[in-house]
């Protein structure tokens, strides 16, 4: 499986990256801006609104963790004086210390919520994200519900919990009218989700080339720009040219072979978000030639890939099945959230395609990626992101991949990161796969 050693690929800087720490800023700037109305939680709907920014908590806490540690140390500290302790995820310990603290890293004054609308995700504690923010300011909570199940397809059923989620979906957006006094924007909307639909064509296609070698990405570009329209909401027509301009830039480095890495000899998947303190790490392992092509996290590939029986990698199919709606066929509030992001991405297709759910979807990811090994960051928090993770290191092993697992506090909280053992580690892992560090 390992990569033969000695070749040598061309690299080049991303010609995109500006225009991503761009929008990247923007969406900063705006998150935490005066004049807007602030809801927790993530959706498409919040565009269709004319004074409502959402702002969901991962990125921000990972962004704080990342760039200013000695802050989210205090914003942490303010957050465990409170009593909640070192188990809770550390996104929601910085990002409730500044509420606590009344401030941001730059010294703005904190914006509090005024509308929180916890989603429910693998990781229980997203459900339970929006509790403190509605006590520390009593503000009105609407709780995101989406309902799961596990076996074999069933389309009769997958209809009732989609009519279930578009219920849920309709009922908010009309007491965010009643609450707020704004009108949604169907005509917007309308616009909104034929935009969203063009993204996740460009998206999948830059997922799928993401399985050439060699990978034209590293999963520390994918964690910088990822989450541009998921987790960060833009505006959409920006957001519509940007994927067009990565997919077509993928598409020109894959054409000619250009890494990531240059020395690529030895392909990893990672098992959710890594720590953001420390993603110096990737560069560490590219002395290797090791490549981290990404997770199922950032690729969403659990949810959209499959190795067919005849062996080709192809999407997977769902039921209801997906498919592109031309904006024309929208004509009714309840057309528009049956094909919102979220049913596509959150409905039951996606969380049945979690690895939770299906115990070797990490196996067929690391089969479609190619991949020579796996690591494994197991947490000490978020029960959701580490449940059954030591049985799935299993499973790939047996499968004939190099599995390491490490253990921490959370993506956005070090304290028990201990640096210097996890790169001795490291070493040791690509020793056991027979590579040395290159000299130069």
């Amino acid at each position: 499986m390992a990569r033969v050693n000695g070749q040598i690929w061309e690299t080049r800087p991303l010609e995109f990256w500006d225009r991503a720490k761009e929008l990247r800023a923007g969406w900063e700037q705006s998150a935490e801006s005066k004049e807007k109305i602030v809801g927790q939680g993530h959706g498409a709907w919040a565009g269709a609104f004319p004074a409502i920014t959402i702002i969901e908590d991962n990125p921000r806490g990972s962004t704080i963790a990342a760039k200013d540690m000695p802050f989210a140390r205090t914003a942490r500290l303010a957050s465990e004086v409170r009593g909640w302790g070192r188990e809770l995820c550390g996104y929601h310990g910085v990002l409730w210390g500044c509420q606590f603290l009344g401030q941001n890293p730059d010294g703005t004054p904190f914006n509090n919520r005024k509308l929180v609308v916890p989603m429910p995700a693998t990781c229980d504690q997203h459900t339970k994200r929006g509790i403190q923010c509605r006590d520390f300011e009593p503000v009105p909570q609407w709780q995101g519900d989406a309902t799961v199940y596990v076996g074999e397809n069933d389309f009769d059923r997958e209809v009732e919990m989609v009519n279930h989620r578009v219920y849920n979906e309709l009922k908010m957006i009309n007491d965010i009218e009643r609450i707020f006094g704004q009108k949604f924007d169907e005509d917007a909307m309308r616009e909104i989700v034929g935009l969203y639909s063009k993204v996740a064509e460009y998206r999948a296609e830059i997922f799928m080339m993401q399985m050439n070698t060699p990978a034209p990405l590293s999963a520390k570009d994918l964690y910088s720009f990822y989450t541009l329209g998921g987790r960060l909401t833009i505006d959409p027509v920006e957001l519509e040219k940007f994927w067009k301009l990565v997919r077509d830039e993928i598409r020109w480095r894959v054409d000619n072979k250009i890494a990531a890495v240059g020395t690529e000899r030895f392909r990893f998947l990672e098992a959710h978000p890594p720590q953001y303190s420390f993603l110096k790490y990737y560069r560490y392992l590219e002395q290797y030639g090791a490549v981290c092509v990404g997770s199922q996290y950032t690729n969403f590939t659990a949810a959209v890939y499959e190795r067919k029986p005849n062996g080709e990698v192809a999407q997977r199919e769902t039921n209801p099945p997906r498919r592109q709606i031309g904006i024309e066929e929208f004509k009714t509030r309840e057309d528009l959230f049956r094909r919102t992001p979220e049913l596509n991405i959150r409905g039951p297709g996606g969380f049945k395609s979690d690895e939770n759910h299906r115990p070797y979807a990490l196996n067929e990811f690391a089969d479609m990626y190619h991949c020579d090994g796996a690591f494994f960051w197991v947490w000490r928090c978020g029960v959701g992101c580490t449940m059954t993770r030591k049985e799935q290191a299993i499973r790939l092993r047996r499968a004939g991949y190099s599995v390491l697992t490490y253990e921490g506090s959370a993506p956005g909280d070090p304290t028990d990161l201990d640096e210097k053992r996890f790169l001795e580690q490291l070493d040791a892992w690509m020793e056991t796969n027979n590579l040395v560090k290159y000299e130069n």
